[in-house]
């Protein structure tokens, strides 16, 4: 009977809806500009994030932003002075075209080439996309 008294208290005090946070949570790139070029410092680590390789990021990034650019290391340098936020607008395209299940909207998938075709596999739901964008 205590059992019973505690469980409808517990369930009194608990919000009307619970905040829905999503696990997925797309990374901000950090940096800064030195001179007439872009630093990013945690490119590497969005590219571990998104669980994409750098290079092919990379490859993205610097046709999107028409720059020239490397891989020292852990950061990214870009070649002319760009905001955070174009940066970050880029980024999330790459995440919806190349990351992001289209059914699901989970980050679980991997880029697989089926013939000619690249394609988009979701390991959480299982489904495929064509990958129109070539890189």
């Amino acid at each position: 009977m205590e059992y019973e008294k505690l469980l409808e208290r517990a369930k009194k005090n608990l919000p009307e809806k619970a905040d829905a946070k999503e696990r997925f949570e797309m990374p901000k790139v950090k940096g800064h500009i030195e001179g007439n070029k872009t630093i990013i410092t945690n490119f590497n680590q969005i590219a571990v994030t998104l669980r994409r390789d750098a290079k092919h990021m990379l490859k993205y990034l610097l046709r999107e932003l028409a720059t020239p650019g490397t891989i020292d290391g852990q950061r990214l340098t870009l070649g002319r002075k760009i905001n955070s936020t174009i940066i970050n607008n880029k980024l999330q395209k790459y995440a919806n075209e190349f990351v992001i299940c289209k059914d699901c909207k989970r980050p679980d998938t991997q880029i697989m080439k089926e013939g000619k075709v690249t394609v988009l596999k979701c390991t959480a739901c299982g489904a495929k996309h064509p990958i129109k964008s070539k890189i």
